[in-house]
């Protein structure tokens, strides 16, 4: 049976051979290699893949506590105990995964070996948010921040604007939005990016294309059975957006 070290034992141990304290390792920590690619204006789901699978990690030292998002949807909460002078994050039923601070980014391993870092986000995490959420504000602001103006579709000439916390203006009809990070309907959309668009709290999927600074919106259309999960591709195009 392992014991958690007391927090003042785990600081003088961790005093000798580290310049970091303890409390530094507290936090909201995200995933910004996945922000910055998916801000060049390209396949979120690309981005995502390519800087994943962990966007966000929370890490509370005084109750030895580390939480992980996974894959856009899956969250999961392990123990802090320190092995051998270095932070270890217990998970149930699951390996181990190191925590070390390497400069201002705290660096942790996932599953098969990769080192993934991460940056402490600005504003610190409110305790009754969801884990993710602080990722997920960050990029919603660097993916789709901005002016946006229709250029074909409904509402041609409209300015339409995306806030980090999921509302959007200028759009015909809809004024809240999510963009699809993980889970089932990044399974239904396939190789698609897709986003959800609702008004008073009725909505539907939409496929979309995000290439520099044009954003293209699809219908989405079903092309699986009544009882398959459904299979989400392109149909006719709804708007086209551009950056200004």
């Amino acid at each position: 049976m392992r014991h958690a070290l007391p927090l003042a034992l785990a600081a003088l141990i961790l005093g000798g051979c580290s310049s970091h304290k303890p409390e530094d390792y507290n936090g909201t920590w995200i995933n910004q290699a996945a922000i910055d690619d998916a801000a060049k204006g390209g396949s979120l789901r690309q981005a995502l893949a390519a800087n994943g699978p962990v966007s966000e990690v929370r890490v509370d030292v005084a109750s030895q506590q580390a939480s992980y998002l996974y894959n856009g949807y899956e969250n999961v909460n392990g123990r802090l105990r320190l092995s051998d002078k270095q932070w270890q994050v217990d998970f149930d039923g699951g390996p181990s995964a190191p925590l070390q601070l390497k400069g201002k980014e705290l660096v942790t391993v996932t599953e098969g070996g990769k080192e993934q870092a991460f940056s402490k986000a600005l504003t610190p995490a409110a305790a009754d948010t969801p884990v993710g959420s602080t990722f997920e504000k960050a990029l919603y602001g660097a993916y789709l921040g901005g002016n946006w103006k229709i250029i074909e579709g409904t509402g041609k000439g409209e300015t339409v604007q995306f806030s980090d916390t999921g509302s959007v203006t200028g759009l015909p009809g809809p004024n809240r939005y999510a963009l699809c990070l993980g889970g089932d309907c990044a399974t239904m959309g396939g190789t698609n990016d897709s986003l959800w668009l609702e008004r008073d709290q009725r909505g539907a999927p939409f496929i979309f294309k995000h290439s520099g600074d044009q954003l293209e919106i699809f219908q989405a259309i079903n092309r699986a059975q009544p009882d398959e999960m459904p299979q989400l591709a392109p149909g006719p195009r709804q708007w086209l957006l551009e950056r200004s």
